[in-house]
């Protein structure tokens, strides 16, 4: 699916043929003629089978690109004042799609810069292809450490959070709470046991002990147990017997396969935090504090549902450029980039404090939401948490320990 988007002021004319659609700006000063700056939008369709764990969960087939769509509207609400104008480009390619062909589509649309709403072996493609090759690339779906580390680029961004920044936020809130006794259970996946490692590795950075750790044996467990909730409530509680006495019981399923059957379940009244139960993300639906329903509203006047935390990462993306080219008065590559990397990017994002980028792995550092499905309960970095630099730099691998070589 291609689309083009230009941008809108109130009164939005909307066009949709074939899947395309195409919105009109007024921009620049009388007389002069615009700097456009195009961004192209990288994304890969569901997969077909994909089923929600819950009937109540919405089956999203636009996460993502609804993101960079907004930003632009934001982008061009500034930028129409200093004669400067944010185009939008799309590729949502089928499951079995051509990576490069379809970055090269956008390349042929005119983008400039690329957000990338892969998963981790296909945004790797994508950099190991003639077509990425020294092109920006901004990160908004991938979580994977690595990429932040012994495969980190010079031209790769990240605005998604990585694992370890997760892992690394729930742990500071599980150690103001003092619950530092934690029980983990992982799936099968490749994605969990990354997420796995990273929980061990934030357990030990933040004084917590594991008292017992589980692999979850089955596959999905909706449309493995015959039983229903009947089976789940004998299963669950035999399955955690053994694990040794904690005050937590910390999941890893991100592909949210069976953790959601946890909660309410165990063997020991105790909570549960990871993926489902107390989770650390991006952005939530209920938050509310530094403006975030201003955010909340304006996206769901655009796409009529909530904004998810890979909207938010291809929003600050999107975003980011704005300020950058904003701020320089020019769209030229090298003074955006310049100036993205400089200790003057300071980016309001909603959460409390600016967001930047760090410089040894360009990952954007940024406070992490702990939250309850329905509410907020916390944001990380916690308080007494304390670095020289930022407190967000708590979160994640801090410069000394960054295997990132630019």
């Amino acid at each position: 699916m291609r689309a083009v988007i230009r941008g809108a002021l109130a009164g939005t004319f909307l066009l949709t043929m074939g899947g395309a659609v195409s919105l009109a700006w007024p921009t620049q000063v009388a007389g002069e003629e615009a700097a456009v700056m195009t961004v192209g939008y990288l994304g890969l369709a569901p997969p077909a089978d994909r089923a929600p764990v819950s009937p109540l969960d919405q089956e999203l087939d636009d996460e993502g690109v609804q993101g960079a769509r907004l930003a632009i509207e934001d982008n061009n609400a500034t930028g129409q004042f200093l004669g400067q104008e944010f185009v939008l480009v799309e590729e949502i390619l089928p499951r079995d799609g051509e990576i490069a062909a379809g970055l090269q589509e956008l390349i042929d649309q005119g983008a400039d810069w690329i957000i990338s709403g892969l998963p981790r072996d296909a945004l790797l493609a994508v950099l190991d292809s003639a077509q990425g090759e020294g092109r920006v690339i901004f990160n908004a779906r991938a979580p994977d450490n690595d990429l932040r580390g012994e495969h980190c680029r010079g031209n790769l961004f990240h605005t998604i959070p990585s694992r370890r920044m997760q892992a690394d936020a729930l742990a500071q809130f599980l150690a103001y709470k003092r619950w530092n006794r934690w029980a983990l259970v992982h799936g099968r996946t490749d994605e969990d046991e990354r997420l796995a490692a990273a929980f061990r590795e934030s357990a030990q950075r933040f004084g917590a002990r594991l008292t017992g750790e589980k692999q979850w044996p089955h596959t999905a467990m909706a449309r493995r147990a015959e039983g229903g909730f009947h089976a789940i409530q004998r299963e669950i509680p035999v399955f955690v017997q053994d694990l040794l006495e904690h005050d937590v019981l910390v999941i890893a399923d991100e592909t949210d396969y069976f953790g959601e059957y946890f909660p309410y379940q165990t063997r020991l009244p105790r909570p549960v935090a990871g993926t489902q139960g107390l989770t650390p993300v991006a952005w939530h639906r209920a938050h509310e504090s530094w403006g975030g329903v201003q955010l909340h509203r304006r996206f769901e006047r655009l796409v009529e549902r909530s904004m998810t935390p890979r909207d938010f990462a291809a929003w600050v993306a999107v975003r980011s450029l704005g300020e950058a080219a904003s701020r320089t008065n020019s769209v030229a590559e090298e003074d955006v980039l310049a100036y993205m990397l400089s200790e003057d990017f300071a980016l309001a994002a909603y959460l409390g404090l600016p967001v930047s980028y760090r410089s040894w792995d360009q990952q954007l550092r940024q406070p992490i939401l702990i939250a309850g499905p329905r509410m907020v309960v916390s944001v990380s970095p916690q308080e007494g948490f304390e670095h020289p630099r930022t407190p967000m730099d708590t979160l994640g691998h801090d410069e000394p320990e960054s295997p990132c070589v630019l």
